[in-house]
């Protein structure tokens, strides 16, 4: 494996290392450092990655199965190799802990190693002395995948580029404006290991994405984001009729049986809210508390809070980094107004220290206690450390209430019965449904959104199934 520089940044085109003639940087959320430039990309460029990935789509589609989950399998190995840097990078530009960042990479690897093991059998429907008919999965063409700044930079791009790679389909991977410096050494990295035009990377600003999801060539759009920009990626693919893929926004509700070992959960819990500072978009949102243990488990809750440090990724000891930018800082900024002029009630943390002073997007955490049901904070995503908890005593009313969201992304349940578990598990309008634990993803296990949060799927067999066509054959034996 060739070295990789993790000091100058490029776009990658048909193969090549590619430089722009205007740039632009992104910042170090924890110290408001300027980072690296990187290419911001012309309306020339996208036409160019999108005629090489044409060119590459048939010889990739050609491609036995079998060694294109080979070349998958080596990439991912490459990417453990580089782990560390990665995570350095990663913590420079997103603001995580290193720890966080660099399991990020290890788990990066996993899911392309995980992908490159499923397979796409043919259906044979019928064979009999007069008839055969079979179905089977050709790859979808050139794809576009649309990766956020916020939870799993780095794994997302795997998410899009692995089932891409595996079932034969060429990619062109967009990284966000506020995080691309791993994304596209990730890329750079790739060009070791598959033919020019088959990944790729452009980077740019606000206008990029258009150019990228208005090409009628392009044949699918994998997007990760916010649910707004979801339905704008929709109505721009709708015209020439892509195959659109979103994962969006979500709330996620989290309901606390009475039967819980309390300090257990109740730190559990915490860090399930937080982690990243509460910009993952399966974090706990909304945590609903049975009224028999309310008290009890927020006094555990908050102390699980109180222990959390904020501060530099870099720093070993950092449980939360910086909110990754200054728009979403803003908006968590105007959450904590809100907070306050509704007079609601803040049980861990204090607003009006909430955005400690100095350098650095940090916010510490806040635990709002009991707010309204239709209070800004329960209805909303933060997307940042503010977490509502709230009572609730009948199964049918928190269930009600933990559904009366317009996003389905993930929800969770924590109980020792699991019988009640259950019962109350099947009943949460989510995609993913966790019981005793939340926000845990695995790439044999189907991830979407329901309601406002997303359109088709990611992981799993059907994740993989995302970047195909199917089609059946049937022959007539004796017709001719």
């Amino acid at each position: 494996m060739s070295p990789i520089n993790f000091e100058s940044f490029y776009n990658v085109i048909d193969g090549k290392l590619e430089a722009t003639a205007e740039t632009r940087h992104g910042i170090n959320p924890a110290t408001l450092e300027k980072l690296p430039p990187v290419p911001i990309s012309t309306h020339r460029d996208v036409n160019r990655a999108i005629d090489a990935a044409k060119s590459a789509a048939t010889g990739w589609a050609a491609t036995p199965m079998e060694e294109r989950k080979q070349r998958v399998m080596q990439y991912a190995d490459a990417v453990i190799a580089l782990a560390d840097q990665f995570g350095q990078m990663l913590t420079t530009e997103q603001g995580k802990p290193l720890s966080f960042a660099i399991g990020e990479a290890h788990a990066a690897a996993t899911f392309l190693k995980g992908f490159a093991k499923m397979d796409l059998p043919e259906r044979v429907i019928e064979d009999t002395e007069h008839r055969r008919v079979v179905t089977r999965y050709v790859p979808v063409g050139v794809c576009v995948g649309i990766v956020p700044w916020n939870c799993m930079s780095i794994l997302e791009v795997t998410f899009k580029m692995g089932p891409a790679l595996v079932s034969g389909c060429t990619i062109i991977l967009k990284p966000s404006p506020f995080t691309p410096y791993c994304d596209i050494k990730m890329i750079e990295l790739a060009q070791q290991f598959f033919p020019p035009g088959v990944v790729q990377v452009l980077s740019g600003d606000g206008s990029l994405g258009p150019l990228l999801t208005e090409n009628p060539d392009v044949a699918k759009i994998s997007f990760t984001g916010s649910t707004a920009t979801g339905i704008r990626v929709s109505q721009s693919a709708a015209p020439s009729l892509k195959k659109v893929t979103l994962e969006l926004g979500g709330n996620d509700p989290a309901i606390i049986c009475s039967d819980i070992d309390i300090p257990k959960v109740a730190a559990k819990a915490a860090m399930k809210a937080f982690t990243n500072s509460g910009q993952v978009c399966i974090s706990i949102e909304r945590l609903y508390g049975h009224s028999s243990i309310y008290d009890q488990f927020m006094v555990e809750l908050l102390e699980a809070t109180k222990s959390l440090i904020v501060g530099n990724g870099m720093n070993e000891l950092t449980n939360l980094g910086p909110i990754q930018n200054e728009m979403q800082y803003e908006r968590l900024r105007a959450f904590v107004a809100s907070i306050e002029h509704d007079k609601l009630t803040i049980a861990a943390g204090d607003s009006k220290n909430a955005f400690p002073s100095g350098n650095g997007y940090f916010m510490n955490p806040l635990v709002v206690d009991n707010p309204p049901e239709d209070s800004r904070v329960v209805v909303e995503e933060p997307f940042g450390p503010i977490l509502p908890v709230l009572k609730w005593d009948t199964e049918e009313d928190v269930i009600k209430r933990a559904n009366k969201s317009a996003g389905g992304l993930g929800a969770s349940v924590w109980s020792r019965d699991a019988v009640q578990a259950e019962r109350m598990a099947v009943q949460l309008q989510a995609g993913m449904v966790w019981i005793n634990t939340h926000a845990e993803l695995q790439v044999d296990a189907v991830f979407r959104g329901h309601k406002h949060s997303g359109i088709g799927s990611e992981l799993g067999i059907e994740g993989l199934k995302a970047y195909c066509l199917t089609q059946s054959i049937v022959h007539d034996k004796i017709g001719a």
